[in-house]
C-alpha cells in the first residue's frame, strides 16, 4: 500500500519486473529510465511493439514471464517468509547502488530487521576463494571479527571458503554482518550453509535482487557481485587464483571508484595469484583490520604505528649504543679503536665500555674489549646483514 492507503502500483511493477527481468541487464535499466516501470510493464503484460535493445528471441522470452509473474504472490511469500522489497526512492534504499547506472537493481529482497542504508554507510566487503587454504579462512575471520569490533559492517556472498569465514568473523565478534546472495532470499545457498545464512539474518541482513524462490546460476554469481562492490567502501580480496570470480567483485570495485584491497599470501601459492596480480596494479596491501579501516574510514581512523619488538639495546642512551656497535662482532678491539667508530673520545668510550660491561653486553680481553655472547644476537639484530 502506498502512503496515502492506496495501491503502490510502482511497488507491485517494481516486484513484476524482479521476476521478469535479469540482475543486471542494462537495456531494461535503459528502459526504466527513460520510460518508468509503469510503461515498460504496461508493455511486457500487453504484448506490445517490442522495446529497442533485444532480440525478437530475448523479447518473447520477457513476455513468457511476464505471463507468469504475480507480484502479489511474490509479496505474500516474501511476507511470509519476513522480507521486504527495498526499491529505489525508499528510505531504506541505499543511495550508493544508484552509481551502477542503468545496472542498478530494480529493487532488493531484504530478510533481516536493520536498515540497510545505514549499514551500507559504514561497510565493507570481504571476499574470496571458495577452495580456500586454512590461512586464508583465518586472514577471513580475523578480518571480519576485526572490522566488526571497529563498527563496520562486513559484506560477503555467503559462499563457502573466504566468504563464510568472514561472516563467522563478524557473527562472533558480536557484530554486523550482510550476505548478498545469486538466488531468492528465502532459500539459503549453498545448503550446507543454511544454519549460518539463518544466523546472518537473525544478527544482520540477508540481501538479493532475484524474487522469493529463484535459483542461482553461474552468471548470476558474477553478476550478484557488482551489489556487493557498489554497496560498500571498499572490497577486501582474501585468496584468489587468477579466475576466482572474488576478481570481479574487485574489478567493479575499481570502475565505481571504491578501494579496492588485497591480502597478500605466498608468492608459491596459486589460490594468492590473483592477489598478487591486483596488488600489482591500483590495490592495495593490508594486513590486519585496522590498515583497512585506515583506507575506507574516515579522517583520523588510522592504523597503529608498526615497528618491530623492543630489544634491551633500544633501552641504551644513545652514546653507548653507538659504542656497542662500534665493537667488532667476532674480536676483541683497543679502546681508540672503538672510540673511532663510535665517532667520540678515548675517555667517552672507556666510560662507555665500563658502563657496557656492568650491564653484561662486553668483557675485557687483555687491552682490548669484545661483545658477550649474550650480546651477540642483540647487536646482530640491530645491523644489515644483507
Amino acid at each position: 500500500m502506498s502512503r496515502d492507503g492506496e495501491p503502490d502500483e510502482e511497488l507491485h511493477d517494481r516486484v513484476f519486473l524482479a521476476r521478469v527481468l535479469e540482475p543486471g541487464d542494462e537495456v531494461a535499466g535503459r528502459w526504466l529510465r527513460e520510460l518508468g516501470a509503469r510503461e515498460v510493464v504496461r508493455r511486457l503484460r500487453a504484448k506490445g511493439a517490442r522495446l529497442d535493445g533485444v532480440s525478437e528471441k530475448r523479447w518473447a522470452g520477457l513476455l513468457a514471464r511476464a505471463e507468469w509473474a504475480d507480484p502479489g504472490r511474490d509479496l505474500g511469500v516474501a511476507r511470509d517468509a519476513g522480507v521486504r522489497f527495498v526499491r529505489p526512492g525508499d528510505g531504506e534504499w541505499p543511495g550508493q547502488l544508484d552509481d551502477l547506472g542503468d545496472a542498478r537493481p530494480v529493487g532488493l529482497w531484504v530478510r533481516g530487521v536493520a536498515s540497510l542504508r545505514m549499514w551500507a554507510l559504514r561497510s565493507v566487503a570481504v571476499v574470496g576463494a571458495r577452495a580456500c587454504t586454512e590461512y586464508g579462512s583465518h586472514m577471513a575471520a580475523v578480518l571480519g571479527g576485526g572490522l566488526a569490533e571497529r563498527g563496520w559492517v562486513v559484506v560477503s556472498g555467503g559462499a563457502y571458503g573466504i566468504d563464510g569465514a568472514a561472516h563467522r568473523g563478524a557473527l562472533a565478534a558480536g557484530g554486523a554482518t550482510v550476505a548478498v546472495l545469486a538466488c531468492g532470499v528465502d532459500r539459503p545457498y549453498p545448503r550446507g550453509h543454511t544454519q549460518l545464512i539463518t544466523r546472518i539474518a537473525e544478527q544482520g541482513l540477508v540481501i538479493g535482487e532475484l524474487p522469493p524462490g529463484d535459483h542461482p546460476t553461474p552468471s548470476r554469481f558474477i553478476v550478484r557481485n557488482r551489489v556487493i562492490a557498489a554497496l560498500t567502501r571498499g572490497t577486501v580480496v582474501v585468496e584468489a587464483a587468477h579466475r576466482s570470480g572474488s576478481l570481479a567483485t574487485a574489478r567493479a570495485a575499481q570502475r565505481l571508484g571504491r578501494h579496492t584491497i588485497g591480502v597478500p599470501g605466498p608468492a608459491t601459492s596459486g589460490l594468492s595469484a590473483g592477489v598478487h596480480e591486483l596488488l600489482r596494479g591500483d590495490a592495495v596491501l593490508v594486513t590486519d583490520a585496522a590498515e583497512v579501516v585506515e583506507l575506507v574510514g574516515d579522517m583520523g581512523e588510522l592504523a597503529p604505528d608498526r615497528r618491530g619488538p623492543v630489544l634491551p639495546r633500544d633501552l641504551l642512551a644513545p652514546g653507548a649504543r653507538r659504542v656497542l656497535s662500534a665493537l667488532p662482532g667476532s674480536r676483541a678491539a683497543p679502546p681508540d679503536e672503538i672510540a673511532r667508530g663510535a665517532q667520540t673520545t678515548d675517555d667517552d668510550a672507556i666510560a662507555r665500555l665500563y658502563e657496557l660491561r656492568a650491564l653484561g653486553y662486553v668483557e675485557r680481553h687483555g687491552d682490548g674489549w669484545k661483545l658477550t655472547r649474550q650480546a651477540m644476537t642483540s647487536v646482530r639484530g640491530g645491523r644489515s646483514r644483507c
